[in-house]
């Protein structure tokens, strides 16, 4: 079964030196979520909410709150909205992502899994986007600055 997993999903763990509630935060409040990733974000953390990010120039995710248990569970949907070039697109709300959160310590064990992903070409592409996005998410939660995201200003390398 975990081949399976692996073929159309990206699965990550990361500690973070946070509390769950300040992770949280970072999650949902469109300020402090493009600390980490994007330039501009619009949230409506509610099911059903609207879930959109301006990530690089010509790149916008988005989809839709699902699931909301705070400070320890999020599930939204994701996708790359029209006008994202490559072959590794994937429509808006056509994959999903689950985010758990659980004390560690101090700091706060965050799970992350997106899932339903059409291909192995997508599943490589988004795991290095999240490898990226994640170390960032780690460094501004924990009070840090992850600096301006090099992605933004050039091609994602």
């Amino acid at each position: 079964m975990e081949s399976a997993i692996e073929t159309t999903s990206v699965v990550r763990e990361i500690a973070i030196a946070a509390s769950p509630e300040t992770v949280w935060q970072f999650l949902v409040d469109p300020e402090r979520a493009t600390l980490w990733m994007g330039q501009v974000a619009t949230f409506d953390p509610r099911p059903g909410g609207v879930y959109k990010v301006d990530v690089i120039p010509g790149h916008t995710a988005s989809g839709e709150f699902v699931e909301l248990d705070p400070p320890h569970r999020l599930v939204q949907t994701w996708g790359w909205e029209p006008g994202n070039e490559g072959p590794r697109s994937v429509p808006p709300g056509s994959s999903t992502i689950e985010i758990e959160l659980a004390s560690d310590g101090d700091g706060t064990l965050l799970r992350f899994t997106h899932r339903d992903l059409p291909d192995s070409a997508a599943v490589t592409s988004h795991a290095h986007g999240w490898d990226h996005y994640l170390e960032r998410l780690a460094i501004a939660a924990a009070g840090g600055d992850p600096g301006p995201d090099p992605w933004i200003s050039g091609p994602m390398s």
